[in-house]
């Protein structure tokens, strides 16, 4: 069975630069031209494709957009606010 952890040395430029491991990048599915993120906190670095951090908050926010859209649908279907309609055409 393969191992998920993967552990290797690499060291930074002048400039700050580092060079991210061909099997790393492999096996996160890191190619050439990817937008990642880098989340520093408590001395530790992640990085993250910025599409998996963009498809997991849309996942996170599902049930509240759902929810909104209930309530503003019970807002505007309202008969009683039907009033305002008809105040504002004259």
């Amino acid at each position: 069975m393969e191992s998920n952890l993967n552990i290797k040395t690499i060291k930074v430029s002048d400039k700050g630069q580092i060079a991210i491991p061909q099997i790393i990048r492999e096996k996160a599915g890191i190619n050439r031209g990817d937008e990642l993120i880098i989340i520093q906190t408590k001395g530790k670095i992640l990085l993250e494709k910025s599409q998996k951090i963009s498809n997991q908050m849309k996942d996170d926010f599902k049930d509240i957009i759902s929810f909104s859209e209930k309530s503003l649908k019970d807002v505007w279907d309202n008969k009683e606010d039907e009033i305002w309609s008809t105040y504002l055409k004259n």
